[in-house]
């Protein structure tokens, strides 16, 4: 899992996106107490340590899809619609709703960049959960709308895993046998393989 911390240059007021790894690995990047945490989606391994956060942060908000509400009613929780803009700081954040993985997927845009969570991954997508087939190509295409150098950063490093049924199915294609080359050189350099661009994907 990917745990995403956001500072604003000017302000330097911080976002979290998806409490998913253990505090100790990114406490030597907070600089205060960050303002706010923004869940992708409520599957236990992306709010694994959202009680930790919260311990360590009191009074932070919490913002997710009404439709999980009712699992964050010991949090300072807030709704965040679809469409909708949260400014922190300098940061203007919005939330796309995107079900298909699970039915309270939310992708973040900060623009140029989008926080995909489980719903887009370099070269594959999410599995379909508790959302259907229909609503996963949906809340595709509605990531396909953005500009074609969008930048990805995704909930998982799966790009390797990925990679292999990509090959299997397109052997001859240049650009993925060299995208697979770089990807084998990022983990040999325990890099992460992440970002893509939307024109990649």
């Amino acid at each position: 899992n990917f745990t995403y911390l956001i500072t604003c240059n000017q302000s330097r007021k911080q976002i979290i996106i998806d409490p998913s790894v253990d505090l100790k690995f990114i406490s030597p990047f907070i600089n205060d107490k960050p303002v706010a945490i923004f869940i992708s989606h409520s599957h236990h391994d992306h709010i694994k340590y959202l009680e930790q956060y919260i311990e360590s942060f009191p009074g932070i908000f919490v913002f997710g899809h009404s439709i999980s509400a009712d699992k964050f009613l010991h949090t300072n929780f807030k709704i965040i619609n679809n469409n909708e803009t949260i400014k922190i700081g300098k940061i203007q954040i919005t939330a796309i709703h995107t079900p298909g993985h699970y039915f309270d997927s939310i992708c973040y845009l900060i623009p140029p960049i989008i926080f995909t969570g489980d719903t887009l991954f370099s070269l594959g997508c999410g599995k379909i959960f508790e959302g259907t087939y229909e609503e996963m190509f949906t809340s595709l295409n509605k990531i396909k709308s953005l500009p074609e150098d969008t930048k990805i950063y995704c909930g998982h490093e799966y790009t390797l895993q990925n990679s292999k049924f990509c090959i299997k199915h397109d052997p001859t294609n240049l650009n993925l046998q060299k995208k697979i080359i770089d990807i084998k050189k990022k983990l040999e350099n325990n890099t992460p393989s992440i970002q893509s661009t939307l024109k990649d994907e």
